[in-house]
């Protein structure tokens, strides 16, 4: 797996096979990104982005906009399902006026800012400690909307509701295993001819599905699967993804030290030099 330091950028990955488990309509950036550095890509996703099972709450929440003082978004698809939502209920930007905005991360930022609107507070790291620690000083007393995933750590309602915010959560959309990734993961995996240097991580519950997927809620199975003499190596987008990885039994090769996908490939190549 080591890359000379003298290879040219559109090399600097050659003869490296990197396994990329993201959801299919969010693989492109980390893939186009890999191949684009030499690596051949393999795409098995991980996770599926699926509506939530009724979008009562979340859209009750969005008529009431003026209720708010804060919006929070955690994710790409927690932008584009609240703006979906905004659209069916013929709602505008003009609602959002009023509120301040957080989002975790650089692409949530930018999702946000492509629909015509500021974002106020983005923390330093990615991850939901951080947005807690941003927010620490203004949000005593506010009353604070956060959409995301059905299935999500409870740091920044719980963390904020100490800081004496008034937070409602609501689901904007749900992330299932996909089932149809089963056959095709653990074929990948015991051919030797396809069998990938390195699979990426980007969330805790690629892990988890990826383990489930592999055999069970424990890390056992997927530890058959990744380990011998060339074992693969897992490639992890920051310290929370991480920490579920070693909960999990599995061992840490490479973690970004910028939690985004410029930050996960950047970690690879330096983990390849």
């Amino acid at each position: 797996m080591k890359i000379g330091t003298r290879q040219p950028e559109h090399s600097l990955l050659s003869g490296l096979r990197i396994l990329v488990g993201r959801a299919r309509h969010q693989a492109d950036a980390l893939s186009s990104g890999l191949r684009e550095l030499g690596a051949e890509v393999i795409e098995i996703p991980f996770i599926e982005i699926r509506k939530p099972r009724s979008y009562k709450p979340l859209e009750s929440a969005l008529k009431n906009l003026s209720d708010y003082d804060w919006l929070i978004l955690t994710s790409v698809n927690g932008v584009e399902a609240v703006w979906d939502r905004l659209r069916k209920l013929r709602l505008s930007e003009k609602q959002l006026q009023h509120l301040q905005l957080a989002a975790i991360g650089p692409a949530t930022r930018k999702a946000i800012e492509k629909r015509g609107v500021r974002v106020d507070v983005v923390p330093e790291e990615y991850v939901a400690e951080s947005v807690v620690e941003s927010l620490r000083d203004q949000i005593a007393g506010k009353r604070v909307l956060l959409a995301r995933a059905k299935v999500a750590r409870d740091v920044i309602p719980r963390e904020l509701r100490k800081l004496g915010a008034r937070v409602d959560v609501v689901e904007a959309y749900e992330t299932v295993i996909p089932r149809s990734s089963r056959v095709r993961l653990r074929t990948v995996l015991k051919d030797a001819k396809c069998r990938p240097d390195v699979i990426t991580f980007t969330s805790s519950s690629t892990v988890r599905n990826f383990v489930t997927l592999l055999g069970g809620a424990h890390g056992r199975d997927a530890r058959a699967y990744i380990s011998g003499p060339n074992g693969v190596k897992l490639a992890s987008i920051g310290p929370v993804t991480s920490s579920t990885l070693r909960e999990l039994g599995l061992a840490v090769e490479i973690e970004a030290r910028e939690y985004t996908i410029p930050g996960l490939i950047e970690a690879i190549v330096a983990f390849g030099g």
